[in-house]
């Protein structure tokens, strides 16, 4: 957890909506100088802040609609810090909540130098990213069709196949598999949005690329020289990153990315682990899946992997060999190398 220290002469707090704020600035000595609801547009925000600008800092709790007043922030060459939704506590405890004490909670967290940090994605790759991650939720949308076609044909008794349906041949030899009309035409509609999604998908997955190349090519290629790695899982490593830079060392890379986990402890006595879910999703799934990726037909991985098996046990070890692969693409991105597999698999 990080927290802002700087030091201003105001600091202003916003509970943020998507169509109010309501907004409060303390100065230095941690009087109200302003409390005010107003309308989520930059206009009446900037009138509002326009006697301080220059010496005031302005933080908001992360929600799904930061992303204007960040960049209302840039134009103007605001300060502006981002919380961390689940470690920003203290405005939600109390007995009383509300838009006007939470944002004087906020306000009040930064001047205390207790308001937690989230990172501020770039803008100018903020939209890909939210792009790729809609693109999984459809992928994920996708194959659960594809497992509803499945078990229609086990609910009704029929003979198991292994069609693969992505392919239109596969989907075509499923349009006159059942006997009862209404199964069918479920059937039909699962298929059909299956196939509007492959269409749809292909087209992203181009589009991503292409935009990957120009906002960061040479990351993108580093990714791509590990084995086992595609280019959807290296498009995702990559936008969730975003400048690895901001990664003081490679155990909060690990942390962030949800490959480790974290002891309770207090008094001498160890509870366990906590904060397990505390990171980036999205990166914890693509290290387990380049870690599968990796051991598909290598030899020399399956290898390592049977010894790191005799010492942890078998769950544990693919968790290890994906935290080993995500603390090699920190030091890979970072040095600007590919991929060495002597290195890795003797380091």
């Amino acid at each position: 957890m990080r927290f802002y220290t700087n030091k201003h002469p105001f600091y202003c707090g916003i509970d943020l909506h998507a169509r109010s704020l309501y907004v409060c600035i303390l100065d230095d000595d941690g009087q109200t100088v302003l409390h005010k609801e107003i309308k989520a547009k930059p206009e009446p925000l900037f009138d509002l802040l326009t006697p301080y600008l220059g010496n005031v800092v302005l933080g908001v709790e992360c929600m799904h609609c930061w992303y204007w007043i960040s960049d209302f922030c840039h134009e103007h060459n605001i300060d502006f810090i981002l919380g961390h939704a689940l470690y920003m506590k203290a405005i939600h405890g109390g007995k009383a909540k509300n838009d006007r004490i939470d944002s004087y909670k906020i306000a009040h967290l930064i001047r205390g130098g207790n308001f937690p940090l989230a990172y501020v994605y770039p803008a100018e790759m903020r939209a890909t990213r939210d792009l790729l991650r809609r693109r999984t939720r459809i992928v994920r949308h996708g194959a659960d069709l594809k497992a509803h076609v499945k078990n229609t044909t086990s609910q009704y008794n029929l003979p198991p196949n292994n069609l693969n349906l992505r392919y239109p041949n596969a989907r075509e030899q499923m349009r006159q598999k059942f006997a009862d009309e209404s199964v069918q035409k479920n059937i039909d509609l699962d298929l059909n949005i299956i196939e509007f999604y492959h269409r749809q998908l292909s087209a992203i997955e181009c589009y991503i690329e292409k935009h990957a190349k120009h906002h960061n090519g040479r990351d993108y290629h580093i990714l791509t020289s590990v084995p086992g790695m595609g280019r959807i899982l290296a498009l995702t490593i990559l936008y969730e990153i975003g400048d690895i830079t901001r990664f003081e060392n490679v155990q909060k890379f690990a942390s962030y990315s949800r490959l480790i986990k974290c002891r309770a402890e207090s008094a001498g006595k160890i509870y366990g682990t906590q904060g397990n879910k505390i990171g980036n999703a999205h990166l914890r799934w693509a290290f387990g899946e380049v870690a599968v990726g990796y051991l598909r037909g290598n030899e020399k991985a399956q290898s390592y992997l049977a010894r790191l098996h005799k010492r942890m046990g078998k769950a544990k070890a693919l968790t290890a060999l994906a935290h080993k692969l995500g603390r090699c693409v920190y030091f890979m991105l970072k040095n600007q190398q590919v991929f060495d597999e002597q290195r890795f698999l003797t380091g």
